[in-house]
């Protein structure tokens, strides 16, 4: 076994960090603001089912790849693709999938630091009272009022950017490490005391039945692709910050171990935030399948109405702000390490240069809800270009480069020397799922996403 390399960049202090970490990365707006949402408009109980599923046979096998890479290659995720390519055998041109994996992140992270804004922002809102007995319309009519405020915008998403800024900047352990460290367990109590109020709301057992109990009369084939699509995303795979963080793992933890937990962690929080909200929705006549605006929308309506409702509601976006947060110092984390290893500068030059870009495309996002609202190109704004462009094409690509790379290109001695399971049946199915089961599947995500089966006749809805 060769001498193994090490991470200029530094180095997790132990396994529990880089798990909260990683967790941090995965729990994010995708599962307490998404989550619910999409869970809601698909069914409730058969759609968990089939994520759960999902999560297991496609979300740990490509977590674990990722990790695989990281470690292994001990740089940001472009330079360790070209080493493992190197090291392989294989292609330089497969060094583009870091550099995909990169820009992924950083294009995500242009928006995400706006709607984490909103969450910052609602904080402030929810505790002056301003949903204090306010109804559906008014409640309805703030956001809307908010989101044509360019200049609030910009104030809460730069708020957020610098945030962000200044963690990374303080690099793995002073900074990363430390800001999980606290925002993880903090983010966890208060979803547990929320869960606690919605024990008290008199419609528990009907969200729990909601959420857990099947009804697959409700379950569509296009709800299965978005489970198995959400399943995927939520885990930040493919978006090079598990290889960026894999990159800063201990040589002996255990990369299968740690990538079940980070999954069930991510998981059991998804879930967790169902149980805290679907009872409160419920409880108090909402619509279960309300979308996007379940959150900023129709939850302040519930806090508004309900026994010490401006506190709890408090609550609940701090929380959202936390989860949002530790999601966007990991989407930074990959293209700082980059520009630091590509041009040889100090971290915090490097947070400097990238911190500066992503507050002007910022804008962008900002003004698609005023300013430019009426600006489309291919029928979306620039925020929904942004999304669909990530989410729907450069996500499912970088994944099934993932699944390619570490199964095909990359020797077995090498994979089978850094997962560390030898001749494990663990192994075997490891392999097995990345070269045949996880590829299908990411193909079929993608082709639906981008409609291709309509043009054959058919109809998933």
């Amino acid at each position: 076994m060769e001498e193994k390399r090490q991470s200029v960049h530094g180095q997790w202090s132990s396994r529990t960090a880089f798990v909260l970490a990683a967790t941090g990365s995965a729990v994010g707006l995708g599962n307490i603001w998404k989550f619910p949402y999409i869970t809601g408009q698909n069914g409730g109980g058969a759609f968990v089912l089939v994520y759960l599923i999902c999560i297991l046979i496609i979300g740990i096998p490509v977590m674990m790849g990722e990790i695989l890479i990281g470690r292994r290659g001990r740089q940001s995720p472009s330079h360790s693709i070209a080493y493992l390519a190197k090291e392989a055998g294989a292609p330089r041109i497969w060094t583009l999938m870091g550099i995909m994996g990169i820009s992924a992140s950083f294009l995500i992270l242009t928006f995400y630091v706006v709607i984490a804004g909103w969450a910052v922002a609602y904080i402030i809102v929810t505790a002056s009272g301003t949903f204090t007995g306010a109804s559906a319309e008014a409640v309805g009519a703030y956001f809307d009022d908010f989101l044509a405020d360019s200049s609030g915008l910009i104030f809460w998403s730069t708020l957020v950017t610098l945030g962000t800024l200044v963690t990374v900047a303080g690099g793995v352990r002073k900074g990363l490490e430390r800001a999980v460290t606290w925002l993880m367990p903090g983010m966890l109590v208060i979803l547990l005391i929320l869960v606690g109020y919605a024990l008290s709301t008199g419609s528990f057992i009907e969200g729990f039945s909601f959420l857990f109990k099947p009804d697959f009369t409700k379950l569509s084939a296009d709800g299965v692709l978005v489970a198995l699509g959400h399943a995927f995303f939520t885990l930040s795979l493919a978006s090079g910050v598990m290889i960026a963080y894999g990159a800063y793992l201990p040589e002996d933890t255990s990369i299968f171990q740690t990538s079940v937990i980070v999954c069930a962690a991510d998981t059991a929080v998804a879930l967790i935030a169902g149980l805290a909200i679907f009872p409160i929705v419920f409880a108090y006549g909402l619509d279960v399948s309300e979308g996007p605006g379940l959150i900023f929308a129709t939850l302040p309506i519930a806090f508004g109405q309900m026994p010490f409702g401006t506190f709890f509601g408090t609550l609940f976006f701090i929380m959202l702000s936390f989860a949002a947060f530790t999601s966007a110092i990991s989407l930074l984390e990959p293209t700082v390490a980059w520009i630091v290893e590509r041009f040889s500068v100090t971290r915090l030059r490097a947070v400097v240069i990238s911190g500066t870009v992503l507050w002007v495309l910022s804008l962008g996002t900002v003004f698609s809800f005023s300013k430019w609202a009426e600006i489309k190109l291919f029928g979306r704004t620039f925020f929904a270009n942004l999304d669909y462009l990530t989410a729907n094409i450069m996500l499912p690509l970088g994944g099934l480069l993932v699944a390619g790379f570490t199964a095909w290109a990359m020797k077995e001695s090498a994979t089978r020397d850094e997962l560390g399971l030898g001749d494990s049946p663990v192994y075997s199915t490891w392999r097995f799922v990345m070269r045949y089961i996880a590829p299908v599947a990411i193909v079929i995500v993608f082709l639906a996403k981008l409609g291709a089966f309509k043009h054959f006749g058919i109809d998933l809805s």
